[in-house]
């Protein structure tokens, strides 16, 4: 089941939300500019 999470681009510090779903790996990518290093913020 996909939940909302945030994520954060490691190149132009953008975050943003996207579905996700624990134990599947996707490619995801900035909608801001495109970069590939896009990293899950996790809650704490």
């Amino acid at each position: 089941m996909a939940e909302e999470a945030r994520f954060r681009c490691l190149r132009c510090g953008s975050e943003f939300t996207l579905p996700y779903t624990h134990g599947v790996t996707e490619e995801r990518t900035c909608p801001k500019c495109a970069s590939n290093s896009v990293r899950r913020v996790k809650d704490k």
